[in-house]
């Protein structure tokens, strides 16, 4: 179907239709300055009808099982909740190809033919955390088009996790029952900004699930909660045969009731939206700079003079933005 206008986009997308939300994403993410126009458009007309979902990020080190864990979880909000849940599952971006395998959904086998799911594959790109630069905007789509719950799969290789967090309500790490020393391997910061915690696939070895519970609740006494009034829990599950992903869910609700309860829940969007504008205003910026053919050969003969150590990047920064700052408008 071809949407002619952002207004027919927006009104498909309300009404659930799924090409329309896949279109209006891609407008978004399209470099195109043409379609970015359209996308500030679409964006514009669905802010009254997003903000009523549960946004949750789900991270974890390679291996624990991140898209089945989405699957089962997915699967059971949908039939157990009669929840509709949308996936946008972020992709690593290999920095040498610059390609993406995006094969996140072949691995969501039930929510990948679910007429009340809606999986988006995106690559990471550049983007600190492993989080697409336009996942906030297709949250804000996704919930325009009537998705009760938002869950953000990011790559989750040990890069900080901040930008992710800032754009959801709650976040979830996964990980390994057997892995004594992982938080070792995981920055700090990641399990401090955990809402909770769940060892996942503990039916490969129970002992060991039992041992890691114990293990995260002894060293989350040394951590800080990003959250005020919240105590992380520590909880088993197992994705592959269902187990704990109900639990999961409690855990998700009674976080957000006690958010709501003390108004930290409707505040923490507001202070997550104004945020996102020095994000986007920073991002946004750089963009138009370098969609000037003499800015961009300016930005590249600079790079090379900090490459050879003759300007610092300070001094060289200064210089392109005077020079933008300069031009006629």
């Amino acid at each position: 179907m071809a949407f002619q206008s952002a207004e027919d986009i927006v009104n498909e997308l309300a009404a659930g239709n799924t090409a329309a939300l896949a279109k209006a994403i891609t407008y978004i993410e399209s470099k195109s300055s043409k379609h970015q126009k359209k996308a500030n458009e679409i964006l514009d007309r669905c802010l009254s009808l997003s903000g009523k979902s549960i946004r949750i990020a789900i991270t974890g080190v390679p291996g624990v099982g991140k898209s089945t864990f989405i699957d089962s979880f997915g699967d059971y909000l949908i039939h157990k909740m009669g929840k509709k849940v949308a996936v946008l599952a972020i992709d690593p971006t290999s920095q040498q190809t610059r390609g993406s395998i995006l094969g996140d959904k072949t691995r969501m086998a039930r929510l990948s033919t679910d007429p009340k799911a809606f999986i988006r594959p995106s690559p990471s790109g550049d983007t600190l955390g492993g989080v697409a630069a336009q996942t906030r905007e297709s949250i804000l789509l996704c919930e325009a088009a009537g998705y009760d719950v938002i869950l953000v799969e990011t790559v989750g290789v040990g890069q900080s996790e901040t930008m992710v967090h800032s754009m959801v309500d709650f976040f979830l790490l996964l990980l390994l029952p057997g892995a004594g020393d992982e938080l070792q391997g995981i920055k700090r910061g990641i399990v401090e900004m955990a809402d909770a915690i769940v060892i996942n696939k503990c039916n490969t070895n129970k002992s060991l699930a039992k041992e890691a519970v114990l293990h995260y609740k002894n060293a989350l006494q040394l951590a800080h909660s990003s959250r005020e009034n919240w105590k992380v829990s520590v909880a088993q599950a197992d994705a592959i045969d269902n187990e704990g992903i109900e639990n999961v869910w409690k855990t998700v609700l009674e976080f957000v009731e006690s958010q709501q309860t003390r108004g930290q829940f409707d505040e923490n969007r507001k202070d997550q939206a104004k945020r996102w504008f020095d994000e986007q205003f920073k991002q946004r910026m750089f963009d138009r700079i370098l969609s000037d053919e003499r800015l961009k050969d300016l930005s590249n003969q600079l790079r090379r003079e900090v490459g050879k150590a003759h300007l610092s990047p300070r001094s060289a920064a200064d210089r392109l933005i005077e020079e933008f700052l300069s031009q006629e408008p």
